[in-house]
């Protein structure tokens, strides 16, 4: 049996463990599809993957991002206006971080740590000079963890996953939107990439990356996830798999639309 490890894609090492797709004309490493609901592609884009200080940018003239600032879905509001101070966390600069006092009037400021509470974790976020795509998947670290995984057998890289917050997605909504009846609270995660590498097919690994997907989901306190595949999408056309794949990790079909199916997990 193969020694099965699950990797977070959560920086450049991770990232270059990306397997590539079965079709070399579509390339995880560089698919905007599901972030970009109006232009987004699952195109192979090689300049994509530079390094370069002006990779935002280049999503820029490609049409792809129209902010020049890195753009964080969940917490859109707080990027743009930072309170002076936090009466509930005194330690806590204009910034966000650091060690200035509180005033010594402040009724909630405390003269030691909090020995019940968890320390402030530092968030996380997009960083400069790395590929468009590993800047897509970083946006929402310090709010819901990692959005993708990487299956690794044997140490080879066989298969991907990419899911997350419904809200991280645009095209899902979009999709989502189209079924009312659909349960519009609390909002579920949604995973909308599963593949595994032509070489290591009908070896079960997606289905054990999606159990770790829906694991990590469950932990981070979502009580539902959803899939949207492509019913008759070639296999290397595709990488939301079929209804029958879906069915087989436990998803209910919420939406039986032949075209544009919903599939459901609860968790």
């Amino acid at each position: 049996m193969a020694d099965i490890r699950i990797v977070d894609v959560i920086d450049a090492e991770a990232f270059g463990l990306v397997p590539p797709c079965a079709d070399p004309a579509f390339d995880h490493r560089t698919c905007d599809y599901w972030e970009n609901a109006e232009t987004g592609s699952r195109a192979a884009r090689p300049s994509w993957l530079a390094r370069a200080g002006e990779g935002r940018d280049e999503g820029v003239r490609a049409g792809t991002v129209r902010r020049t600032s890195a753009f964080n879905p969940f917490l859109e509001e707080a990027s743009r206006t930072k309170p002076a101070f936090n009466a509930f966390n005194p330690r806590a600069d204009a910034g966000g971080g650091g060690s200035v006092a509180a005033p010594a009037d402040n009724p909630f400021a405390a003269a030691t740590d909090n020995p019940f509470a968890p320390p402030p974790r530092a968030p996380r976020g997009p960083q400069a000079g790395v590929p468009r795509k590993l800047a897509l998947l970083q946006r929402g670290l310090g709010v819901a963890g990692s959005h993708a995984k990487v299956l690794l057998a044997d140490g080879v890289p066989a298969a991907y996953a990419q899911f997350g917050p419904l809200t991280a997605y645009p095209r899902a909504l979009a999709l989502r939107d189209l079924y009312p009846q659909l349960p519009s609270s609390p909002l579920p995660a949604v995973i909308t990439c599963v593949a595994t590498a032509a070489e290591a097919r009908r070896m079960g690994h997606a289905q054990r990356l999606v159990e770790a997907v829906c694991a990590d989901l469950a932990e981070l306190g979502f009580t539902a996830v959803e899939a949207y595949p492509e019913p008759g999408a070639p296999a290397d056309a595709t990488s939301a798999a079929s209804p029958a794949f879906w069915q087989a990790a436990d998803f209910a079909a919420a939406v039986d639309d032949p075209r544009f199916p919903a599939m459901r997990r609860e968790l």
